[in-house]
């Protein structure tokens, strides 16, 4: 069933980057991309098989946040999806120190959960971390070969998929390299280290084909919180 669950998690998650986008606007997407890269560090640390081949559950999270800065760059801008990318990685930073906070304390006599925290949270330190870095390597790598291919191509939504696939499918192999090595190298056997490497970028790069459609869906999307605010201006 594993196989099943890989489709409706990049259909779900896709979804809901539009379906955010229309209610909330850009705050929608800052807020997935946060959501996002969070849950992403926690869904990372579950190995499972995919296709017959080794890889980690956050695969579909975290390449969903590529979709919201491509989404950000198109409608409204460099600036803006450089924005997205600071929001997640403050918010990562903080949720690392306080995760780290929450392991200090000295549970009592009636707690159950506190093993299952020490190992979810206890490899926070290694994956945040790695996360942090093949983050914000990759994302400003992604926004950058964005606005270098809109440069070359132009901004035509004839050339939408060239923008966000070839800024995506480059960035992320970036991102695959520099997280799994940091996050995995010596935790793994290398013949799964290998398999998880190779398969981790596989996915990503399936998220990103699949995610083709929704940036042209997202193009056309007028954000009802973007129609509120103008109906306000023109009120006042």
């Amino acid at each position: 069933m594993n196989e099943l669950w890989f489709f409706v998690c990049v259909f779900f998650y896709l979804g809901c980057v539009l379906l955010l986008y229309k209610l909330f606007g850009k705050n929608g997407l800052f807020a997935f991309s946060i959501f996002g890269t969070l849950l992403g560090n926690i869904a990372v640390c579950k190995c499972v098989d995919l296709f017959g081949a080794s890889t980690t559950c956050g695969n579909v999270l975290y390449a969903s946040t590529f979709l919201i800065t491509d989404i950000l760059s198109e409608k409204y801008g460099k600036k803006e999806a450089t924005k997205a990318v600071k929001y997640s990685f403050s918010i990562m930073l903080i949720w690392l120190i306080g995760t780290q906070l929450i392991l200090q304390f000295t549970p009592n006599g009636n707690d159950y959960i506190n093993d299952s925290l020490q190992v979810v949270f206890g490899l926070a330190p290694r994956i945040t971390f790695a996360s942090l870095v093949g983050y914000v390597c990759s994302q400003n790598i992604d926004v950058f070969l964005y606005h270098k291919i809109w440069s070359k191509s132009g901004g035509s939504e004839k050339k939408l998929w060239l923008r966000n696939n070839g800024s995506t499918l480059i960035s992320q192999a970036i991102d695959t390299v520099l997280f799994t090595t940091l996050a995995f190298w010596g935790t793994y056997p290398l013949d799964v280290f290998i398999s998880i490497l190779v398969t981790t970028y596989v996915f990503k790069a399936v998220v990103a084909l699949f995610d083709t459609p929704f940036i042209y869906i997202a193009r056309k999307i007028k954000p009802m919180s973007e129609k509120a605010t103008n109906s306000q201006e023109k009120c006042d």
